[in-house]
């Protein structure tokens, strides 16, 4: 069955968590333990309703202080379709965790409160997620029922994130009225909203395309484990595990490893289920190569005549994610990049950018919390990547203190001279660089 895996992003009590326990409840994807459970303690705390955010803030802070702290993971299934959610937090103070969680999803949906409209934490997650290269969006414009359904509400809201948002990289953008907690235009059809004539949130998560969205040409395999059994029934087996990053591998396909650049063949490909002929992306396999080499964790499985970029010098886009301390120009850090782990110097700050204008702030040192820049780094070993807008696994890169292991940023990695092509319109030139599609 096809999958689809997207997060619910937005400010502070949106309504995210309310929405998925509807989503949840009204596709009947929950069991009966669980609804009595949530029934109880909604009529604990004093409700008169049902309050199915509950299903998915399981922290007891969370149920304290009404709000989500932590990525919250949950599945379900129409005859269409499969879905994972990842419930991410709003408050500002939890922007790393809501990147974690729409890192490597198909599609957000932005909830925007229909009594304040657009506010910072809405333009700031629709930046992160036209950074994060998330091909789909839905704005929902939630609590439709507190604004007595007006559609003059929902077309000014409309409006304004419209003219927001076309200086960013957004590809495919709908846009919806609904009200989580009645359940209006979520899994059912409004009555009180005639005049919409789009399609409920449930209908448009089973029927949006996504079979575009993954990088079928570009072959990258980064190399996660070399498989040795060294049994009696295995005396020759010698396997490369990993992760498809893009393009389609098949048994037969002539291959390079990098950074040796030796070529060799598939003679065979393994997956959890048994041998299989090809390997499309996302797939975690197991290849078989026809010649011994010697290839290691961190290596990199192409085409001989399509390889990715290698370099130890680029820019990136970096959110700093640290509330100990901010960016040091100048420091060492650990980064990983995909199977690859480097240490890397970030040698300076080419702009910050300010999240309500998508202005460049030229002459910033540094960066702290949540602040999203332009850097230049250099790593102690090549990197085997592409431009993100090409490819988002080989694109991106984490940046980690030596030191405590803590995750301090998230980069998109681009080539010299190029820039993010949302923020190049905006500013009046085009970068050339690819745009997902």
């Amino acid at each position: 069955m096809d999958r689809l895996r997207f997060a619910t992003v937005g400010s502070v009590d949106d309504g995210k968590s309310t929405l998925i326990g509807r989503l949840l409840y009204d596709s009947k994807s929950i069991f009966e333990d669980q609804l009595e459970h949530i029934e109880a303690v909604s009529k604990r705390r004093g409700d008169d309703y049902v309050d199915l955010s509950l299903l998915t803030d399981g922290l007891r802070a969370e149920r304290e202080q009404g709000i989500t702290i932590d990525v919250a993971y949950r599945y379900f299934a129409t005859p269409k379709r499969s879905f994972i959610i990842a419930d991410c937090p709003g408050h500002i103070q939890y922007t790393r965790n809501m990147i974690t969680g729409a890192s490597n999803v198909d599609l957000a949906i932005v909830l925007v409160d229909a009594r304040t409209g657009v506010v910072e934490q809405t333009r700031r997650h629709s930046l992160l997620v036209s950074l994060l290269g998330v091909p789909h969006l839905v704005i929902c414009v939630n609590k439709m029922d507190l604004v007595g359904y007006d559609q003059n509400v929902f077309n000014t809201i409309r409006a304004e994130f419209e003219s927001f948002a076309s200086r960013l990289d957004l590809q495919d953008v709908t846009f919806l009225p609904i009200s989580a907690l009645a359940g209006d235009n979520v899994v059912s059809r409004s009555t009180n909203m005639g005049w919409f004539e789009g399609p409920t949130l449930l209908h448009h998560l089973e029927n949006v395309y996504t079979a575009s969205d993954d990088n079928r040409i570009d072959v990258r395999f980064p190399v996660q484990f070399v498989i040795r059994p060294q049994r009696a029934d295995f005396p020759d087996y010698r396997g490369y595990a990993g992760r498809v990053a893009g393009g389609v591998l098949r048994v037969g396909d002539e291959v390079m490893v990098l950074p040796s650049g030796l070529t060799t063949k598939i003679t065979g490909i393994d997956s959890p289920l048994g041998p299989i002929e090809e390997a499309t992306p996302g797939m975690a396999v197991t290849l078989l190569l026809a010649d011994d080499l010697s290839i290691t964790r961190g290596d990199m499985i192409c085409r001989p005549n399509n390889r990715p970029r290698v370099a130890q010098e680029l820019e990136a886009m970096l959110c700093w994610m640290d509330d100990a301390a901010p960016l040091q120009p100048g420091k060492i850090y650990a980064l990983k990049h995909t199977t690859r782990n480097v240490r890397a110097r970030i040698n300076e700050v080419l702009y910050r950018l300010d999240i309500s204008t998508l202005h460049r702030e030229q002459g910033a040192t540094d960066l702290k919390m949540n602040e999203i820049g332009r850097v230049t780094l250099n790593t102690t070993a090549p990197l085997l990547f592409d431009d993100y807008h090409q490819n988002r696994t080989t694109g991106c890169f984490i940046v980690i203190d030596e030191a405590t292991g803590q995750r301090l940023a998230q980069g998109c990695s681009f080539l010299r001279g190029h820039e993010l092509p949302g923020l190049a319109r905006a500013h009046g030139r085009s970068c050339g660089t690819p745009c997902r599609t």
